[in-house]
């Protein structure tokens, strides 16, 4: 199974050159770490940064300058920081080519729930409704299935949704799926030593299944 960092750096290899990418709090900022070599790209942050650069060392942390989730970050050379107001006008104006979310559940339709559990206190939604609404490519970074070990890859999602019909890609600790525009999770890759049975099991929305599963490699 992949570990959190893993998920990242999978996640990572969809990053083109030239992308405006903003990061989703939890695995989604650990994406910052691992741009490809010789790709160009410029992180958001909703709270108001362009040019986010990777965690900083510990003993170099400025903790003036923080993430959506209240992390310490880096800025590079050439990054600006604006009020939040822009920075959603930047969202909604469909400046990201390129949105990174953690979920708790994904539905085989594309809808994401990942702001609320009713009775449980949860941080808030934070932008992620502005994003889902504006993105037109969001990939998901979360875990296959709960500390239960129910699958959060679901037919319909349980808890109140955070958007329709609007995830592409999902990268888990066991495996890599497109969600199709008609619907259902098509399997591209699984995680290294994790069979295809296992993922079927761990996934209860509609799994596809196309020839050989590769590998991933890192």
């Amino acid at each position: 199974m992949l570990t959190k960092e893993d998920i990242a750096k999978r996640i990572a290899r969809e990053i083109k050159d030239g992308y405006y990418v903003n990061l989703g709090i939890g695995i989604p900022t650990l994406v910052a770490n691992y741009i490809p070599t010789g790709v160009d790209v410029i992180l958001q942050s909703e709270n108001g940064l362009l040019g986010m650069g990777p965690f900083p060392f510990e003993g170099e942390e400025d903790a003036d300058l923080i993430n959506a989730g209240k992390q310490t970050i880096t800025m590079l050379p050439g990054s600006a920081v604006f009020d939040s107001a822009m920075s959603f006008g930047m969202i909604r104006a469909k400046k990201v080519n390129l949105t990174i979310l953690g979920a708790m559940e994904v539905s085989e339709n594309g809808d994401i729930a990942n702001w609320k559990i009713p009775g449980k206190m949860v941080k808030g939604m934070g932008g992620a409704m502005d994003l889902v609404a504006s993105a037109d490519n969001i990939i998901v970074a979360m875990q296959h299935v709960n500390k239960a070990g129910e699958s959060k890859l679901l037919p319909a999602c349980t808890l109140p949704l955070t958007g329709v019909k609007c995830v592409k890609k999902i990268v888990t600790e066991l495996a890599v799926l497109d969600v199709l525009p008609e619907g259902g999770f098509k399997l591209l890759e699984r995680a290294p030593g994790v069979s295809v049975e296992e993922i079927k099991a761990a996934t209860a929305g509609k799994l596809i299944i196309e020839g050989e599963i590769p590998e991933m490699v890192f």
